[in-house]
């Protein structure tokens, strides 16, 4: 598996999903297994079968977030430059063609979620701004055309 980038924030929250599905959520899982079997016959019992197919995806996701963990490299705020658009920026963009600002949260794809502004390094626009500085303009070429934007700010989040 390749490296993941991981904000701390980002690696807190995953630390506290494991612990979450590792603790409460095996045992919910386990009551439903343990009830099913109450009802009897668990060769036609439809209650089991989805109990223990729920375990297996429960067991499935925490092995996907412990090898994330294993293979998670944190950004150290020290680490995130003032100067250039970086993975832990904060990056406030301007759309050269609507007028409208926004803010972003550069994050590894691990953590991206656009609904919070929290854009990947990966993504297109993510791809286009890393390594520019404060003033310049950036082409993206994205699924919709290309854009521009232009980098009003940079801070370190």
């Amino acid at each position: 598996m390749k490296e993941v980038i991981l904000t701390p924030e980002g690696y807190e929250r995953l630390k506290q999903e494991i612990d979450y599905l590792r603790g409460d959520k095996r045992r919910e899982v386990a009551d439903r297994i343990r009830v099913a079997r109450e009802f009897g016959d668990i060769a036609e019992n439809a209650e089991y079968d989805d109990a223990k197919n729920e375990q297996a995806m429960l067991e499935h996701r925490i092995a996907q977030l412990e090898e994330r963990v294993l293979n998670a490299r944190v950004i150290d705020k020290k680490e995130i430059s003032k100067d250039v658009v970086s993975i832990g920026s904060r990056v406030k963009l301007k759309d050269m063609e609507t007028n409208k600002s926004v803010e972003y949260r550069i994050v590894g794809s691990a953590e991206a979620n656009p609904a919070e502004n929290k854009l990947s390094n990966e993504s297109p626009v993510g791809k286009a701004i890393i390594g520019h500085k404060k003033g310049e303009t950036v082409e993206v070429t994205a699924p919709r055309g290309t854009l521009k934007f232009k980098i009003l700010d940079i801070k370190a989040a």
